[in-house]
């Protein structure tokens, strides 16, 4: 699953990776979110849809997906993560899946590992400090007095190799080359796409033991992912291609 997540740089120094445009409705202190530590369900994210256009666009939305028929906001369950597995058959993202595909930025995000009775934070990024973009499903909810709610929820897949040594899920880590599949509703379906909805390479991400005020919600800044000890990593699985490594021994902290 994934229910915390990290956002350094700002939205607006992100521009130039993700390519999108920055509609000029939008306060500049709204596009201006980064620097983020500690981002749980309810709170805004940032999501990047492509529109009818074609361009990439950013906006912020509420993390918790509310569907379309929903008849109140305030009692909907709060659909953070979405399964990859069923989410183009369940009534509540059928119709994001089919019409409303996005990408969440990310930095890392946080899984906590069972320690007999307490539960150990971990940080996980990628090994080479570069940012993420998650499988994204978003969704605008119209009440019946006329409020507009945008939210939206990330998509989960089973655990990669390091993963299963913290948790059975992980969100869906898309690689740059599918974005624009993934984005592309207008002519690629729920099952066209499910091949993206796939683990991340094993040796993609590294675990960083952290400190345990990130159970709070409340709490945010850098020392949240200050290392409290050797990242754990995994090599690439035997079928995967990597370069060779000239048999140099592995590193400190590794699974295998």
């Amino acid at each position: 699953m994934c229910g915390r997540f990290v956002l350094v740089p700002s939205l607006r120094a992100m521009q130039n990776l993700f390519g999108y445009r920055v509609d000029p409705e939008y306060p500049a202190r709204l596009l201006d979110a980064g620097h983020r530590y500690n981002i749980a369900p309810t709170q805004p994210i940032a999501v990047i849809d492509a529109g009818l256009d074609g361009v990439r666009h950013v906006r912020l939305v509420r993390w918790g997906l509310i569907p379309s028929w929903a008849k109140e906001a305030k009692t909907q369950s709060l659909l953070f993560n979405a399964r990859a597995e069923t989410a183009a058959d369940k009534p509540s993202f059928r119709n994001a899946m089919r019409h409303r595909r996005s990408l969440v930025p990310a930095s890392g995000f946080y899984e906590w590992r069972k320690m007999g009775a307490s539960r150990m934070p971990y940080y996980i990024r990628p090994r080479d400090g570069s940012l993420m973009a998650f499988a994204g499903l978003s969704e605008t909810w119209l009440g019946a007095e006329g409020s507009e709610i945008d939210s939206g929820a990330i998509m989960t897949t089973s655990a990669n190799r390091l993963m299963a040594s913290l948790h059975d899920r992980m969100p869906v880590i898309l690689d740059p080359k599918d974005w624009d599949e993934w984005l592309d509703c207008g002519s690629r379906r729920p099952q066209d796409v499910a091949h993206l909805l796939r683990p991340a390479p094993d040796d993609l991400l590294e675990a960083i033991p952290v400190s345990e005020r990130v159970n709070s919600v409340g709490s945010d800044g850098e020392e949240l992912i200050a290392p409290l000890a050797e990242p754990l990593v995994a090599d690439a699985a035997p079928n995967e291609t990597k370069p060779d490594p000239d048999d140099e021994p592995p590193a400190q902290g590794s699974l295998f």
